[in-house]
């Protein structure tokens, strides 16, 4: 008998009703929503000299925007690389070359810096299903950003990109989760949350 109030379970459970409504958005919400959030993460990060963020699926806020969008900073910009074994992102510069990589995901194609590059970032975009007013992310439970985090600067400011609705009270949480200090939503734009630490 599984207990109710573990952790893994409610955000298992979370998970998969959150990955339903992302997929049923239609394809008008997904293209505002893109544009929204570029132009808040752009405004957010100005100034950033290293940034490592992510390329969007189809079903993420960004998707068809992101990451050509970070060429407007001046920045140099980090991509997730997911290897072909293991739990433990690789990161390469994005060059504006993408390719397709593990579960049909798009990286970039340039040459691998190793888990530890992410220490040279600034600011981390890092995905999530979900976000809460203490900065706790949903991840899609691959573990994944749990293991590359641990090599970001304590002094990086990590931020997240959510759908409006995605934004919840209070999330289930683990000791390993490391919060977020920002949140961008289509029609909130840019949200500090530092002021809600637990």
């Amino acid at each position: 008998m599984t207990d109710p109030q573990d952790p893994v379970v409610a955000k298992d459970e979370l998970r998969e009703a959150l990955l339903f409504r992302r997929r049923a958005r239609s394809t008008a919400d997904r293209a505002a929503a893109a544009d929204a959030v570029t132009a808040a993460l752009l405004e957010g990060l100005r100034g950033v000299g290293t940034l490592a963020a992510f390329v969007p699926d189809p079903t993420e806020p960004g998707a068809g925007r992101l990451p050509h969008g970070y060429t407007e900073l001046g920045a140099r910009v980090l991509l997730p690389v997911i290897p072909s074994e293991g739990r433990v992102l690789d990161w390469a510069v994005h060059t504006g070359e993408l390719e397709h990589g593990r579960f049909g995901l798009y990286q970039p194609a340039g040459p691998r810096l190793g888990p530890t590059a992410l220490a040279e970032a600034d600011a981390v975009v890092v995905p999530a299903l979900a976000v809460d007013r203490f900065g706790i992310r949903l991840g899609r439970g691959g573990g994944y950003y749990d293991r590359a985090l641990v090599h970001a600067r304590p002094d990086a400011v990590l931020v997240t990109v959510v759908f409006d609705d995605e934004r919840i009270d209070e999330l289930p949480s683990e000791v390993h989760d490391r919060p977020v200090r920002a949140v961008v939503t289509p029609s909130g734009g840019w949200e500090d949350l530092a002021i809600h630490r637990r």
